[in-house]
């Protein structure tokens, strides 16, 4: 009689004392050797048993059906099945005859109605070992979540402490987490541009590729951020550190309530809740149409962009979306730089990174000997008084004034540090989105990134006479600022868009410049300006 060796290991098992499947193995050709038992093959799988659907074990009882072999070999009941349905088909081989032998190195069994019944005992106990663990495990989780513990891996910008078994803020990730919060609230930056930031801080899928959008989606809607744990539905409260405030969550479910809301009756306008009327102030909507050509083009279908009216009458006519997308596109392009220039502009950033770092440190050492030397005037304050050479009235007075004078240096000591890497956080998005500009202006990009690009870039976003103005973010409109007349080059760019079917004929600009200097303004942000 030939017989099929079956070894399983479970990727899940928690019981230690399970053999390795080469253990399994070697134990299996141990005792066919001593039993003198034909074995025609070995099937192996890493599978758990507790459901039905393991592949190799579906073969092995599709062997033995097909009469290739008469018998199995296991280590162990539990290592054929977990689960009622798996036993109960090796009963029913049994029942019918096609499994004639069935051994185990650990276990008794013979073909009877006694031996059939200890057979059944034992899937039953298998079974019942996973139901009573998988119960174990439910109520330990559910202790440590009324113990405000997170049971499983933390999210994105906090780290799991193995040893003392508590959830830390990921000094790495968690400013990330926060700034994608604090942007994505502003609609200046879509699921990508979250993702590419990750992407460029070094943080990616275990692949190597960016984080999925869906990923990014979930952290922003993710309320373990703001202090609270989620599961089954349930809220608990955690232990862990609060990273986002609960005013910026809740601005960020707004808004992605907003992008994800349904179109009425399945249409798309990504450009809706950009501009506004330039004639009445009005909102410019999204509006499609249907013309029939009898003799020609048959049905054809529009989409325009036009003002909804709603604040009385008005004249302003509409724009096709074509067209509306191409002056988004020129907006864009404008405000962009060319691409020859970015190893330059990013030296002369770590140039002038390095130099605001050194600034700062220097300032920093300032403030912490002036802060010394008031903790020094402290001590001696409290001297006097506990010698009686001062009053309590004048201790009181000079203490509260030195007091008052430490919390400033403090605040600013904090502030110091705080406003550098903002002033160089910001810059370094400018010259992201300075570089990136002519990417996103091609026509290969979706209308939805053009859409958030233009939030980034400007605001008050006018529709009038059929042409679509902004006014630009500092130091976008600079870039996008036409220089004095003796500073234009011979064979200066020009864009413009040409006349459309329905006489469009909105010029815009872009003019090169020569030499654009990097100086740091009082707000933080280089000064740009056209040399002359």
């Amino acid at each position: 009689m030939k017989y099929i060796a079956y070894c399983r290991r479970s990727t899940d098992e928690k019981d230690r004392q399970v053999l390795s499947i080469e253990a399994q193995v070697a134990e299996i050709n141990e005792y066919a050797k001593r039993e003198q038992v034909e074995i025609s093959e070995f099937i192996t799988e890493s599978r758990t048993a507790k459901e039905p659907g393991r592949p190799l074990f579906a073969d092995l009882i599709g062997k033995i059906e097909r009469g290739l072999a008469a018998g199995i070999i296991a280590w162990h009941p539990d290592r054929l099945a977990r689960n009622s349905i798996d036993g109960g088909r090796i009963i029913y081989l049994i029942d019918t005859g096609k499994l004639a032998g069935l051994k185990f190195p650990t276990f008794w069994f013979d073909n009877t109605p006694q031996g059939k019944f200890m057979l059944s005992i034992a899937f039953g106990q298998s079974k019942y070992y996973v139901d009573n663990l998988s119960e174990n495990v439910k109520r330990g989780i559910r202790q440590k979540l009324r113990n405000g513990v997170w049971p499983h891996n933390a999210p994105l910008g906090y780290l799991n402490d193995l040893k003392a078994h508590t959830i830390l803020v990921d000094p790495k990730t968690a400013p990330l987490v926060q700034k994608s919060f604090e942007r994505f609230a502003t609609r200046t930056v879509s699921f990508t541009d979250i993702a590419r930031m990750f992407a460029d801080s070094g943080i990616r899928r275990k692949s190597g590729r960016i984080i999925h959008i869906n990923t990014i989606r979930n952290m922003l809607a993710n309320r373990f951020y703001i202090g609270q744990m989620v599961h089954l539905g349930e809220y608990y409260d955690g232990t862990h550190e609060q990273i986002i405030s609960r005013d910026l969550f809740h601005k960020v479910q707004t808004e992605l309530i907003r992008i994800e809301r349904p179109h009425f009756k399945g249409h798309h306008f990504p450009f809706v809740g950009l501009a506004r009327c330039g004639e009445c102030g009005g909102a410019i909507t999204g509006e499609i149409h249907t013309k029939y050509y009898r003799t020609t083009r048959g049905k054809v279908t529009y989409t325009y962009y036009r003002c909804t009216k709603k604040f009385g009458p008005c004249f302003s006519k509409y724009l096709t979306d074509s067209e509306f997308e191409k002056q988004i596109r020129l907006l864009i392009a404008s405000v962009g730089l060319p691409p020859e220039w970015e190893d330059e502009w990013r030296q002369k950033f770590v140039a002038d990174s390095e130099s605001e770092t050194s600034g700062v440190e220097k300032r920093k050492q300032i403030l912490e000997l002036k802060l010394v030397e008031i903790s020094r005037k402290l001590d001696v304050l409290l001297d006097g008084l506990l010698d009686q050479t001062i009053d309590q009235e004048t201790y009181r007075k000079k203490k509260n004034t030195l007091s008052e004078v430490k919390r400033q240096m403090e605040e600013e000591k904090k502030d110091n540090l705080s406003g550098k890497n903002k002033r160089l956080e910001r810059m370094k998005e400018f010259i992201d989105s300075a570089f990136q500009a002519h990417k996103i202006a091609r026509a290969d990009n979706a209308c939805e990134d053009l859409a958030i690009f233009a939030k980034r870039i400007g605001s008050n976003f006018f529709l009038k006479d059929r042409r679509l103005s902004a006014v630009f973010r500092e130091p976008f409109k600079t870039l996008c600022a036409t220089p004095p007349a003796q500073s234009r080059q011979t064979g200066a760019a020009s864009i413009s868009l040409s006349a459309g079917p329905e006489g469009i004929e909105p010029p815009i600009e872009v003019l090169e410049t020569s030499v654009i200097p990097f100086n740091y303004g009082p707000n933080g942000m280089m000064g740009l300006r056209p040399s002359c």
